[in-house]
Parts: C-alpha cells; sequence; structure tokens
C-alpha cells in the first residue's frame, strides 16, 4: 500500500473499546466496510487502539477479510488456509509473510503487464475495439473475485461484414507473428 492521500502518510484510524472507528482525516466515524474500500483505493491508513495508542492494522485487516470471506464470495481457498494454520509455529513460519507478499506483488505486476500488452497489442488495429471489449470483460471478472464487487456486464460486439473480413486478415497476420516467436 503505497497511494497515500490528502496527508502525507498513513491515515490514523482510531478504534475504540464499544468497537467503532475514528478516521482522525475526516473527522468521522466508519466502518469495517470504509476500511476495506481505502484498501482497495490503494489508500495507506493505520488502525491504533484509542486507550494504549497499540497498533492493530493487523488484527482490524484480517477481520475484514474474515468478513469478506463470510458473505460467500470466498477467495481463500480451503486446501490453502489448511496449509497457512499448518505453518504456524512450522520452522519456516518467519518466511512466510515476505513469500505470500512477493507473490502477491508479482501477481499485481503480471496482472498490469498483461494488461498494457493487450491494449498494445491491438493499438491502431482492427482489434483495437474488441481488445477493448475483451479488457472489460476481464476487468468484469476481475472485480468479480473482488469481495463486494458484482461484475459488469460486457458491452455486446457489433460490426458489419467488413470489420469482420479485416479482423480475419489481422488475425492471420498476428498468427503468423506468433508461429514465428514460436521457432
Amino acid at each position: 500500500m503505497k497511494k497515500h492521500g490528502a496527508g502525507d502518510g498513513p491515515v490514523i484510524i482510531k478504534k475504540y473499546a464499544n468497537r467503532r472507528l475514528y478516521n482522525t482525516e475526516s473527522s468521522s466515524y466508519i466502518t469495517l466496510d470504509h476500511l476495506a474500500a481505502m484498501t482497495r483505493e490503494g489508500r495507506d491508513f493505520k488502525v491504533v487502539d484509542a486507550k494504549t495508542d497499540e497498533d492493530i492494522t493487523h488484527n482490524v485487516l484480517t477481520q475484514i477479510i474474515m468478513e469478506e470471506e463470510s458473505r460467500g464470495q470466498t477467495m481463500l481457498p480451503v486446501n490453502f488456509l489448511r496449509q497457512l494454520i499448518a505453518m504456524y509455529g512450522d520452522s519456516m513460519q518467519a518466511m512466510v509473510p515476505g513469500y505470500l507478499e512477493a507473490s502477491m506483488e508479482s501477481f499485481r505486476r503480471n496482472h498490469e503487464q498483461f494488461k498494457t500488452a493487450v491494449e498494445g497489442a491491438f493499438a491502431n488495429s482492427p482489434f483495437a475495439e474488441i481488445a477493448k471489449r475483451n479488457m472489460q470483460m476481464f476487468e468484469a471478472a476481475t472485480k468479480a473475485f473482488k469481495p463486494g464487487a458484482g461484475a459488469e456486464p460486457a458491452a455486446p460486439a457489433t460490426g458489419n461484414g467488413e470489420d469482420v473480413a479485416a479482423l480475419k486478415a489481422e488475425l492471420a497476420r498476428l498468427q503468423e507473428k506468433i508461429e514465428k516467436l514460436g521457432h
């Protein structure tokens, strides 16, 4: 989480004994859903116990994951959870957080590279509009895996005979390029 908002550091969220969360930046009470939205937006925040000033960000993020998982849109497979639990107390436990963080960062980078490659591959070609629609469908599918987000319907494909012929020609040209890369 590297993006910052209005301030130059993380937003401080105070958690009170009555389980209420107070956003010191906006001077308002918020919910766990607000914190989940801030996370999706890349906003950096730190949750502290209002009485002890102890950093409880980890506990609150874990709570958000638990709530998202309980809503029926599970993202964490049972086998993964079992393996993760089995790692507690293991001699390799200290390495797991760094490994998981690096894996998620790699996944994010690959997603961005894929998106850029697809957009660049079809720029200024008859495939540009189809690629754009496919990216919209891909984004909708990605959002479907994000808790609390529903898939958006993709735009229907339209076109005429000339478009189809141009697309076939472009597809043949791209297929030739792929075959050359494979050899």
